[in-house]
């Protein structure tokens, strides 16, 4: 009797048996034995079996990266002194291609945006967790790059990365890496912001210019030439938002306005407060080559992603305070109060420019895809 064995070039095995059909044919038939083959430099379904190639991942890639105390018990949980008071927590993913733009990459995109979820509480960023999806076939260098931004980028912040998980799924079934991270910070007593807060009069100012994020990251993926005109504004906003807090303004919300812009929080804030927001639509800060890039592509700043931008809405009689508080910072030099809370037709936003009004209508589908 014979057999036909066959066998992915990344797998190894021992045929032990064949049979045919009885009358002479061979009888075809596929092994996959669970026993990879290292390819040295590239991630294998191996590295994700749990066995010594998830081993040798953890040991020379992510732990020495994510060193912590909590993290060198390499439990399946974290257990952290977090404090007294309250806690806030979040959780988030990231799919953005390309991995690495102008201005960061996917792993200090995936720290920043976690850090900023949580500063926009008024929360201290405390501890992070960290989950990858890898696809086969991904070089481990790769990897290594985005991990060891991760790690540049926490130690930046003040948080670690204290628990996470590796994954690994075969070629065609990710795109090369996915990061979801989740996030615990400290609420100070007697800081309470949220979206249903605004109220009538109160003005809306924006930590700096907008649709510097979305522009980077849509002009590196498609090589539109922008060189280094357009870079993303990716920052940790949390020692933003304390300079601002203790400036003792009366701050009602705070929101960053990533997928979807500042638009798209604008109408979140709208409709959870129940009042209208008339947007200054000449004193939004918009940079030139972020405009010019807009103008080429038919897209409105209004609706591109942010990553390291805030809007905040304050009680009218302490703008001029928080504006201050805001300048001083050095991610906060170009902040201006763009809209104001209005009772007029609660609910909606509306953009004035030279004596015309316009309602702001947002878009049923995302114009800059996995942009983060």
């Amino acid at each position: 009797m014979r057999g036909v064995l066959r066998l992915s070039p990344a797998r190894r095995g021992v045929l032990v048996s064949g049979g045919g059909d009885g009358g002479g044919a061979p009888a075809p038939f596929a092994l996959a034995c669970p026993a990879p083959l290292d390819e040295g430099d590239r991630v294998t379904l191996g590295h994700g079996s749990g066995g010594r190639l998830t081993q040798r991942l953890l040991e020379e890639i992510i732990l020495p990266a994510f060193e912590s105390p909590a993290l060198d018990r390499r439990d399946d949980q974290a257990v952290v002194d977090a404090g007294p008071g309250r806690l806030a927590f979040t959780t988030d993913g990231f799919v953005i291609t390309p991995l690495f733009f102008p201005g960061g990459d996917i792993g200090k995109l995936a720290v920043h945006g976690t850090v900023n979820d949580l500063a926009m509480s008024g929360a201290a960023p405390r501890f992070l967790s960290v989950a990858f999806i890898l696809e086969e076939g991904l070089p481990l260098d790769t990897l290594r790059r985005v991990v060891l931004s991760m790690r540049d980028a926490a130690r930046a912040c003040g948080v670690a990365i204290v628990t996470g998980d590796t994954k690994v799924v075969g070629r065609g079934h990710a795109d090369r890496i996915f990061v979801t991270t989740s996030g615990v910070g400290s609420v100070p007593d007697g800081v309470s912001l949220s979206s249903d807060r605004v109220r009538p009069g109160d003005v809306a100012i924006v930590s700096g210019t907008i649709a510097d994020h979305g522009m980077a990251v849509m002009a590196a993926r498609d090589e539109l030439g922008f060189g280094d005109a357009l870079s993303s504004d990716t920052a940790p906003l949390h020692g933003l938002v304390a300079a601002l807090l203790a400036s003792r303004a009366d701050v009602r919300c705070l929101r960053d306005p990533t997928r979807g812009g500042l638009a798209a929080a604008l109408v979140e804030i709208a409709a959870r407060s129940r009042v209208a927001v008339e947007i200054d639509e000449p004193r939004l800060p918009v940079r030139p080559a972020v405009r010019g890039a807009c103008e080429l592509l038919g897209l409105d700043p209004l609706f591109v992603a942010n990553e390291g931008k805030l809007v905040a809405f304050v009680a009218e009689r302490d703008a001029a305070r928080a504006l201050d508080a805001l300048r001083a910072h050095p991610l906060g030099r170009d902040a201006a109060v763009v809209a104001r809370a209005t009772d007029r037709a609660a609910g909606n936003v509306v953009r004035t420019s030279i004596g015309s009004r316009r309602a702001l209508d947002l878009p049923w589908t995302d114009p800059l895809p996995r942009i983060c």
